[in-house]
């Protein structure tokens, strides 16, 4: 009689939860200690890994990086559409929205691709692995802002001002790097929210501070 076929052993349970891991704790790294610092030897131990078990999954550093970029990017995207459902209805939903797509923007997950960015932009083989994600990733966050504000992008300017909101979001993102910028980030989408509502016939009555 053929012994039943295991689907998954538990070596491959372990191996796996290792290599999530790994890449999780790239991430950290990226965003707290910075690209320089971020090495397979530094990740390894702060997963609580050991040296050679994380060699075995990255072999080389470049190797490690390269699927934490991809990991970031799609926990970016995933953390993104995992907040979508709890959208309010009615004369909040376009603050809302605004509230939503700048938290893409802060964190961890953020302040890692920052620390990504900034190598890529002195180094051309990193600026060739970086550059078809990021544009995966704002390409996603473009429909999906799209689809979330009710807009029709064939209309003339809706899409230059969805870009437009894109591009604010990730600026605050940015401001907020250094020092809690959280106040002024508020007032700012809020106006930002009263604009487009006028400007592209949102929620009509719709003020900022109601």
């Amino acid at each position: 009689m053929t012994a039943p076929v295991r689907v998954r052993r538990p070596q491959q349970d372990r191996s796996r939860a290792t290599h999530q891991r790994l890449l999780e704790v790239a991430v950290e790294c990226l965003a707290d200690l910075g690209w320089a610092n971020t090495t397979v030897g530094v990740v390894a131990e702060r997963a609580e890994v050991s040296r050679g078990a994380a060699q075995h999954h990255f072999p080389t550093r470049e190797a490690l990086i390269t699927a934490a970029l991809l990991h970031m990017a799609q926990a970016r995207v995933e953390d993104f559409r995992r907040q979508v459902d709890g959208l309010p209805v009615g004369p909040r939903r376009t603050h809302a929205v605004l509230d939503l797509v700048c938290g893409i923007y802060l964190g961890p997950l953020f302040r890692a691709a920052v620390q990504v960015w900034a190598a890529a932009a002195a180094d051309a083989a990193l600026r060739e692995r970086i550059v078809p994600l990021e544009l995966t990733f704002a390409r996603e966050v473009h429909r999906v802002t799209v689809e979330l504000l009710g807009v029709d992008e064939t209309r003339p300017g809706v899409r230059e001002a969805v870009t437009a909101t894109l591009d604010l979001a990730r600026g605050l993102g940015l401001a907020d790097l250094l020092t809690d910028d959280s106040a002024r980030r508020g007032r700012v989408l809020a106006h930002w929210a009263g604009v487009l509502s006028r400007d592209l016939g949102l929620e009509p009555g719709f003020h900022p501070d109601r």
